[in-house]
């Protein structure tokens, strides 16, 4: 099997997790699995931002939400405190997740170690495979997730999340977010956020 038949099974398999996903999105008409739809989303945004990503980043990207429904934002306190704790356990079920799938392709242990740092989020800032890897994931955000997330909140809300949204991008990432069409209100809020 070739390195790019390999990466298609892998992106195959966590596609067919996500597959199982309750929670729908409409997206162009039609109804997707949510996660599916973002793991896709993160493999296209990751191979404009980063065409040349070495193999074990294309699989972390994609692997970004795989099972994230199982464990539901709810099952924590509505507090920050109780967010962070659910984002914690969330990048630990993503790299269980991803390592069961990538041994099951018959990836070496050192793609699936890489992988798993990826998604545990380790080195952010210091390390560039990491920092790529929030990079796609914030314009993604932006590009699919924002305007949704700006309907239920308030303009100083809203600024808020994309402040702390554009401190973890590197200014390369940041050029590009001013690049994705968005509302006018959307526009305004992150030329706010960037002042």
């Amino acid at each position: 099997m070739s390195a790019n038949e390999k990466l298609e099974r892998a992106f195959a398999t966590f596609d067919a997790y996500n597959a199982n996903d309750t929670h729908q999105e409409v997206f162009e008409g039609k109804s997707h699995p949510k996660e599916l739809l973002y793991g896709i989303r993160m493999t296209e945004r990751l191979n404009r931002y980063a065409p040349n990503a070495p193999e074990y980043l294309q699989l972390a990207a994609r692997a970004q939400h795989v099972g994230r429904w199982e464990i539901p934002r709810e099952s924590y306190s509505m507090d920050k405190k109780g967010y962070l704790q659910w984002r914690n356990a969330e990048k630990f079920h993503h790299a269980e997740i991803a390592q069961q799938v990538l041994s099951s392709c018959r990836y070496d242990q050192d793609i699936i170690d890489k992988v798993k740092f990826l998604l545990l989020k380790k080195e952010l800032k210091s390390n560039t495979d990491t920092q790529t890897l929030e990079d796609v994931v914030c314009l993604v955000f932006i590009e699919y997730y924002l305007e949704e997330f700006a309907a239920k909140h308030d303009d100083d809300k809203v600024v808020d999340i994309l402040q702390k949204t554009l401190k973890k991008m590197t200014p390369r990432a940041i050029q590009e977010a001013v690049k994705i069409p968005v509302s006018d209100r959307i526009g305004a809020l992150i030329a706010r956020a960037a002042a």
